[in-house]
């Protein structure tokens, strides 16, 4: 029966770029994470550990009970230099056969074998995939994480999270790069990155991207037809007799949002409604900027009768401002999201929304990583995903 694990990897803002790790969630085992992570000294002196009721544990000592056995007792050992063993752990091609063989057995006699990159050694992978986003506690990302498990739980892989806690995604182009060098190959033997600001990476092992930043990436990578999808809902909304439309765009430097963006244009232009950028709020995806966009556009003498969201949190914020403003959602004003996250259906009235299927996103490319991993290939290098529009009780027609 496969046994997985899963560990989340926060990185503080406040951390030192030394050390990397501010605090980390861990679920299930953890020793042969924090057994590999302290060989690397990238590990503070404790870890903070969350229970699953959200309270702190107390913080796990950095070495285990038993005395660790370390790379410069693996070298000792061995008869070999540090560098040569960490050569060894990390799957470097030019060490010589018979002393990859005599490493190899001193790591299993003195139990070195427990920590991940030297579990690996035995069939030259450690099992382990690095999901890599931007904010753990985003439902978008819970939503991957979930297509993600989805696959790690039927497979003999274990699961490291890493996120910056950065959902409004600022300078995170460099950590992104900084991270896949650091868990791609030594870590992990492939990842996935949700949402990268980061057009490309240098890495040897598989990286595939979820909604990558890029028309053309060069990693692997799956997307929304995002400009379709937008045009859907504008033309849904035209279609009930809207014609001022207002939209909160997402973070304009990702691909995603430039789309969404384009295709509320060409929903206005194919409706014959000219464009008027007093109608459009410039987001980022999040419900906190969101209510802020939404308030403005409510404070218009002339305010629109509906809005397009660029992402159902940032519809969650306009539901907010309607709220404070007294305005009716949808007898006073019609709203449209796009993602079709599972909170969206609970809201009064049920969000009216694009569905861009994001939870199957995260199981596409948790089975492309795979097969990447093992040498497999993949039927497309970038696969865009259809998206629907799913009516609840948003959105009503304009009554003149």
């Amino acid at each position: 029966m496969p046994c997985s694990s899963v560990v989340y990897y926060c990185v503080s803002s406040h951390s030192q770029p030394s050390l990397s790790v501010g605090e980390i969630l861990i679920k299930f085992n953890i020793d042969k994470i924090v057994n590999c992570l302290y060989d690397m000294k990238r590990l503070p002196v404790t870890i903070p550990v969350m229970l699953s009721q959200g309270e702190p544990a107390p913080g796990i000592p950095m070495k285990p009970n038993r005395k660790s056995t370390t790379i410069h007792d693996v070298a000792k050992a061995a008869g070999v230099s540090v560098s040569t063993v960490s050569r060894v752990l990390n799957d470097k091609g030019d060490v010589a056969d018979e002393t990859y063989e005599r490493v190899k057995k001193v790591i299993d006699e003195l139990g070195y074998a427990s920590s991940l990159a030297a579990r690996g050694m035995r069939s030259r992978h450690i099992n382990v995939i690095g999901l890599i986003m931007p904010d753990v506690s985003s439902p978008y990302c819970n939503e991957v994480m979930r297509g993600v498990n989805k696959v790690i739980a039927g497979l003999d892989y274990d699961l490291i999270i890493y996120t910056t806690g950065d959902v409004h995604k600022y300078h995170t182009a460099d950590k992104e790069r900084q991270y896949v060098t650091l868990l791609n190959g030594n870590i992990t033997d492939g990842v996935i990155m949700v949402t990268p600001v980061a057009t490309s990476f240098s890495t040897h092992a598989p990286v595939v991207e979820i909604d990558p930043n890029n028309e053309s990436p060069e990693c692997p990578g799956i997307i929304a037809n995002n400009r379709e999808g937008a045009l859907t809902a504008m033309n849904y909304l035209t279609g009930l007799g809207h014609h001022r439309i207002g939209f909160i765009t997402g973070r304009l430097e990702l691909v995603s949002a430039c789309q969404r963006l384009e295709g509320y244009k060409d929903g206005l232009c194919a409706a014959g409604i000219p464009y008027d950028g007093e109608l459009v709020q410039v987001g980022d995806y999040t419900y906190e900027v969101a209510v802020e966009c939404a308030r403005e556009l409510l404070r218009l003498e002339n305010r629109p009768t509906a809005i397009f969201a660029a992402s159902d949190a940032t519809a969650w914020g306009v539901y907010r401002a309607a709220e404070e403003a007294g305005i009716r959602i949808p007898e006073d004003l019609s709203v449209i999201g796009f993602d079709n996250l599972p909170a969206s259906a609970c809201l009064q009235p049920g969000l009216t929304t694009i569905d861009q299927f994001v939870s199957e996103m995260g199981t596409l490319a948790t089975e492309m990583v795979v097969k990447l991993v093992k040498g497999d290939a993949i039927e497309y290098k970038l696969h865009k995903i259809p998206t629907q529009l799913v009516v609840r009780g948003s959105c009503t027609a304009l009554h003149k």
